[in-house]
């Protein structure tokens, strides 16, 4: 995911739909898009399954804007940028060229609040693998966690890990409302392309599950 990638977004009511990401993958063609540099896609066992019953969650925290995205088990420990929309109602994308960077859509939930907080971040750029590289490698019951600015750290575990394909992309089910504390992180992936970029999309479910308070 660099930067001529742009995820694509439509409104439908008051609600908004953020598309799947168009992902070129500078870095892969460079490489001659060799399969052994493809990043990582998550297995089928990791994909929900009918009837799958999750930890307890945490209640809802106030709204507060994120300032460090943190997943320890792929070593991911990266600051947060806030995203707007463009003026064709796409989703904004973290400059290509910080690799170690996520980005929260601002005009939905925060992380740790009631409903499902977007975080999307670049899966490689010109140089090599940026911040969700890892992603499809998460698997149930591992850990995110989210400092916001509030000095609370929201603390999540993973439900999930899926990937899609663009025309398969399920809106709903990523960007959907939710009743508690959940993430959805997303990055570029599947099946590549060196002619059109990445296929799909990679994306994490996760609900809150604890929260640190601010030490002192």
């Amino acid at each position: 995911m660099q930067d001529r990638s742009a995820s694509r977004g439509r409104r439908k009511g008051t609600g908004l739909l953020l598309v799947v990401a168009v992902c070129v993958g500078t870095w892969l063609v460079q490489n001659g898009a060799r399969t052994t540099v493809t990043p990582p896609v998550p297995s089928a066992a990791q994909a929900f399954a009918a009837g799958q019953h999750t930890d307890a969650a945490a209640d809802p925290l106030p709204p507060s804007e994120p300032v460090r995205f943190r997943i320890p088990r792929i070593r991911v420990d990266a600051p947060v940028m806030p995203l707007g929309l463009s003026p064709d109602d796409s989703l904004e994308v973290p400059p290509a060229g910080k690799s170690n960077l996520a980005g929260w859509y601002r005009g939905g939930t925060s992380p740790g609040a009631r409903g499902a907080a977007i975080v999307a971040g670049h899966v490689d750029n010109d140089r090599g693998p940026a911040v969700f590289y890892d992603l499809g490698t998460l698997q149930r019951g591992h850990r995110i966690e989210v400092l916001r600015k509030d000095g609370r750290t929201a603390v999540f575990t993973v439900d999930a890990v899926e990937v899609y394909e663009n025309e398969d992309f399920p809106d709903g089910k990523v960007y959907g409302p939710a009743d508690r504390a959940e993430l959805r992180v997303i990055t570029c992936g599947g099946g590549f392309d060196s002619r059109s970029g990445y296929r799909g999309n990679v994306v994490a479910y996760a609900h809150l599950i604890g929260v640190r308070e601010r030490r002192g």
